[in-house]
């Protein structure tokens, strides 16, 4: 065991810079990658919670049943397959038309990946506002996009913010997967060490530790802002947690 564990410091002081070089890069894929997701999320999202009523005319209900249709494609097809077939079958399919180096395209794949996570727990988080609230908004003079912007989303984003937090959470760990088309994330450059020194158990030991390490302080972290929101803390990961209802 004093063996192991000097070859794991030996690994740590000789290859830290590779080690570090592959940390912010992860870090900034599963960043970008959540933010952009939980714009998408909000879109596809909101977009779902609009029904058809039976108020609307022909050319509403047409449109708002097309617009359903292609977001529920959407968000079976990218929840529905690996992200690593995803990221090897988008990166090159694309790559003719854009170009893209391999961070670019980890950026974008994970982007749309977490986007279709993102718009069902934005769509629970809209379903579990209290009807009334749209009621009142509506009795005041406010127009749909205004009561959807204004009153219904801030609330939604509050109620699903323990998801939205656990999906950072799992696009850090989830991110690995893109080594397959040659991003140099944190899980590369460990594949690149232990191929060099043939260390695979002691490096991996340093890749897991930083993973933990990573995951651990995103936890605590989003643990406060959820306090700090009033809301208690959840342990669910995103795609078990349920928003809940607001207290008012």
């Amino acid at each position: 065991m004093a063996a192991f564990i000097q070859k794991v410091l030996e690994i740590v002081q000789r290859y830290w810079p590779l080690f570090w070089a592959g940390t912010k890069v992860t870090l900034l894929i599963s960043l970008t990658g959540t933010v952009i997701g939980l714009a998408i999320g909000l879109l596809v999202g909101s977009v779902r919670a609009v029904k058809v009523e039976p108020r609307d005319g022909l050319g509403a209900r047409v449109v708002k049943r097309l617009v359903h249709a292609l977001t529920s494609i959407y968000i079976e097809v990218f929840r529905g397959t690996p992200m690593i077939v995803q990221s090897v079958f988008l990166y090159y399919l694309l790559k003719p038309v854009f170009n893209w180096k391999p961070t670019v395209a980890g950026i974008f794949i994970v982007s749309v990946n977490t986007g279709a996570y993102m718009a069902e727990i934005i769509r629970a988080g809209i379903q579990s506002v209290d009807q009334g609230q749209t009621e009142a908004a509506r009795s005041i003079g406010m127009t749909p996009m205004q009561t959807m912007f204004l009153v219904v989303l801030p609330q939604a984003i509050k109620n699903s913010f323990p998801a939205i937090g656990n999906e950072f959470v799992v696009n850090i760990k989830d991110s690995s997967v893109l080594s397959a088309i040659s991003v140099t994330d944190l899980y590369f450059q460990s594949i690149g060490v232990a191929g060099s020194i043939f260390l695979f158990t002691q490096t991996m030991t340093v890749t897991a530790s930083v993973y933990l390490v990573l995951t651990f302080t995103t936890t605590r972290i989003l643990g406060l802002i959820e306090k700090r929101m009033g809301r208690p803390r959840s342990s669910f990961p995103a795609s078990q947690t349920v928003p809940g209802n607001p207290t008012f």
